[in-house]
Parts: C-alpha cells; structure tokens; sequence
C-alpha cells in the first residue's frame, strides 16, 4: 500500500515515529497536530499530509523552538520542505560534531574505567550527564525520573567527591567561552519538558 494512501491511529504512528502517544495527543489539545479524521468509534486518524506536518513540527522542535512558535511558522506556510530539511541537515551536522566530542568524553571515561577496577560515583555522574547531553526533550516524567536518579546518586557522594564534582564543574564553566556557555544553556533547555 502507498504510504500517502493509508491512515494510521495515534498509537500506530507512535509507534512507527517513535513518539509516545501522550506527545500526539498534547499536539493535537493545542491545535499544532491535529488528525485529519477520526474513526467511528472516534480514535484519531492521521493520514500523510498530518505525517509531513509532524515532520515539520519535530524538525522546528530539533531547533530549538518552543511549540508556540513552531505553531505560528506552521501556520505561517512553511510550504517547502526542501529548505526546512537543509536547515535540519545543518542542524544534525552540528549534532555529529557534538556527538563525536562526546565520543571522545566517553573514550577517555573508559580508558579511566581499564585503569581502575570500579568508577567513582562522581564518574558515573558525568558520564550521564555527558549522555543526557545528546538526547531529545524530555518528557516531564523522564525529566523527574533523571533528577530523582542524580539526587540518589549525588547522595551516594562522599562530601570529599561532593566537594571536588562542584570543583571540576566551577573550573569548566570558567573554561568556557560567552558563546560556549549560550549553546549550553540553549542545549538545556531543549531538555526541559515541554509542558
């Protein structure tokens, strides 16, 4: 079956996007996604033009836009696709590069790991926050699930390794450029849930 053809329930295209449904239903409660029909027994149907619309909208998203404004560019007209997925390609090029010095973070975590017979909390620490780094928007239960799990492990920390994390995070903020210190806190609030 051609795919502009056919029509998918919310939880068909969660799963085929790899969305949650709870997300599909928020777009559609505030007006940026809402499905092309509803069954007889009134589940959500998307069809392929609400596919490229969802497409548009994560690729908005992906730049850092919050969902009010991705809304206003979309009703704004953004008719050509091609230029929206140029400027997400230069978007996830910067997020390879992003990735690769994450690779080297992760490179160096490892070869500390072979030197040593077991990780120090405070490596454990930063390696999940070098890995949450390169993750989408979180949801609100995933965002209070992380920081559940850093107040659990931060409470494991002797105040000595306590003490010296707080250290080693001062000395790299103070490393880093005006600009630098900008992507960091726009990558962190690409983080945060949307609602």
């Amino acid at each position: 079956m051609d795919t502009d053809d056919r029509t998918w329930r919310v939880g068909e295209l969660a799963q085929a996007t790899g969305l949650s449904v709870r997300t599909l239903h928020h777009y559609d409660e505030i007006g940026l996604l809402a499905p092309s029909g509803r069954t007889a027994s009134g589940h959500r149907q998307y069809d392929a033009a609400d596919v490229r619309r969802l497409h548009r909208v994560l690729a908005l998203r992906a730049f850092g836009l919050p969902l009010a404004e991705v809304a206003q560019l979309l009703d704004g007209d953004v008719s050509d696709v091609r230029e929206l997925i140029r400027t997400q390609l230069e978007v996830v090029e910067e997020q390879v590069a992003a990735a690769t010095k994450v690779q080297r973070k992760l490179v160096g975590v490892l070869t500390g790991l072979d030197q040593a017979e077991q990780p120090s909390a405070q490596t454990l620490i930063e390696l999940i926050e070098v890995m949450t780094a390169m993750t989408r928007a979180l949801t609100r239960q995933e965002f209070e699930e992380l920081a559940e799990s850093r107040k659990t492990a931060a409470a494991q920390l002797t105040p000595e390794e306590l003490a010296a994390m707080t250290e080693h995070r001062r000395k790299a903020a103070a490393d880093l450029t005006p600009e630098q210190l900008e992507e960091l806190s726009s990558a962190r609030a690409a983080l945060m849930p949307e609602e």
